[in-house]
């Protein structure tokens, strides 16, 4: 068995590719990023939407990379004896790569699709699973047209398990990244209302996430949210796509992984749930109802692909929130501590939702308030204004005492709320900064959240940096 993750010889058969230089015998891993390179890696130079990977190919070979992978029209830019697989078309070479990595692989194999909880529905499954065997993962959010065949082209041929993220925001997007993968089990943790630009309303996109079953090998497991109201509409495509098994999920009496009960907690959640008729009681080391119901969809999907499903319940308590899905740090104030959680990847009406549910359950100090930093939820189409206005039942429903808003979508929001509820508006989230950093004191919880677009993250970074604390990982007791 090689050593390599490919061997140059595999590579170049895979891809069809013309060689140029002393090529290694093989490559431990693969990188887009040449600022990333390890010693050893391929890289692959391809052209993104802002920087071709071509300019960066010499600062690639020079920190290590065994070699290169470019395109043939750019190929005389490089030195005569650089290490070089030369193909027509970089990313085409890599789904080429990607395709030979699934021949290969004989491992149990989920797709996760859904409007939302995709990636944190994913690290849900990577750590239940990969104490159970050699499991191999997306990384961050790389769910897309190039995302999704690199995470295969690194995929190990040992792996025991291997999980996929697939993303979309227009139709036609899943269906060719789904037949790359060709999972054994596809979840769909719920379709609602986003992208809605580019949908005519929730049940195309129910008919866009889909696709998903297109792929499924013969005799896949399709597993579906049995509480969605898209349900009936996927269990049908299901059926028409000649899937052969569709597991449920749910608070619905009927559903094959049930949620019995759960107590939220600050920082994670109690879970009592029936799972394919084993009867499990478990921590989950993320808050949220949403997250637990995600966890129904791990725990059934975990045990049909062969994990201990006890072990699977136990390891659920080491999980927690991924970078921008609410991981919490406290903050240093005058007089104490506040905490601030981060919610910046990106928002929808239904993320958005459920985070100020999350904030709603957050604990807070003698004089401390609840304060939801809040911009735009973009792609909502003509309309977006009432879905942001509508917020505000959320924020009256979770006792949010204090909200900033940016954005001229939130304007609507900002309009909506009571002057008591008022704590600053602006028209971009710059503008926004100084009036949250100002008005935060000890006790406070702060939930900043918005689209990838509407650029939060920032005011993180500043809360962080104007009162610099620890990480607050710390989890409550149930």
């Amino acid at each position: 068995m090689s050593e390599f993750l490919w061997t140059s010889a595999a590579m170049v058969e895979a891809m069809r590719a013309a060689t140029q230089g002393a090529l290694p015998d093989g490559i431990n891993g693969i990188s887009i990023d040449s600022r990333t390179i390890a010693p050893g890696d391929a890289y692959f130079a391809i052209k993104g939407d802002v920087h071709d990977g071509h300019t960066f190919v010499d600062a690639a070979l020079k920190a290590g990379a065994g070699l290169a992978v470019v395109e043939a029209a750019q190929r005389d830019k490089f030195a005569a004896d650089a290490r070089l697989l030369v193909v027509d078309d970089v990313l085409a070479g890599l789904v080429d790569l990607a395709r030979a990595s699934r021949v290969r692989l004989g491992a149990q194999i989920v797709a996760v699709t859904g409007s939302v909880g995709k990636t944190s529905t994913k690290e849900m499954l990577h750590g239940v699973l990969a104490g159970q065997g050699e499991t191999h993962a997306s990384v961050a959010s790389f769910n897309n047209h190039w995302g999704v065949p690199l995470t295969l082209a690194r995929c190990p041929a040992t792996a025991r398990f291997a999980i996929f993220e697939i993303g979309m925001n227009h139709s036609g997007e899943i269906e060719p990244l789904v037949k790359l993968v060709r999972p054994h089990f596809a979840i769909i943790t719920t379709v609602e209302p986003v992208h809605l630009e580019f949908f005519a309303g929730v049940e195309a996109i129910a008919d866009a996430k889909a696709e998903i079953f297109a792929g499924l090998e013969p005799g896949g497991v399709a597993i579906l949210n049995r509480d969605n109201s898209q349900f009936a509409r996927l269990q049908k495509h299901a059926r028409k796509a000649g899937v052969s098994r569709i597991v449920t999920f749910g608070a619905d009496k009927t559903s094959e992984a049930r949620l019995l009960d759960v107590a939220l907690h600050p920082t994670c959640s109690a879970v009592h749930a029936s799972i394919l008729d084993h009867d499990v009681t478990y921590k989950l080391g993320m808050p949220g109802r949403h997250m637990a119901m995600n966890s129904l969809a791990v725990l059934a999907a975990a045990t049909l692909m062969g994990a201990d499903l006890a072990l699977a319940a136990l390891t659920l308590s080491h999980v927690h929130p991924a970078m921008g899905r609410g991981v919490r740090h406290r903050l240093e104030v005058a007089g104490g501590e506040a905490i601030v959680i981060d919610e910046t990847f990106n928002a929808n009406p239904a993320s958005m939702t459920a985070a100020l549910s999350v904030l709603g359950a957050a604990a807070v100090g003698p004089q401390g308030r609840r304060i939801a930093v809040l911009g735009d939820m973009l792609e909502l189409g003509p309309n977006g204004g009432k879905l942001h206005r509508g917020l505000i039942e959320a924020v009256k429903s979770d006792n949010i005492d204090l909200v900033f808003c940016c954005g001229p979508l939130m304007r609507h929001l900002w309009d909506a709320l009571s002057t008591g509820k008022r704590g600053g508006y602006a028209d971009d989230a710059a503008g926004l900064e100084s009036q949250v950093l100002a008005a935060i004191r000890a006790g406070d919880a702060i939930m900043v959240k918005g689209s990838k677009g509407s650029r939060m993250k920032p005011i993180v970074s500043a809360l962080e940096k104007r009162f610099p604390g620890n990480a607050a990982l710390d989890d409550a007791a149930v």
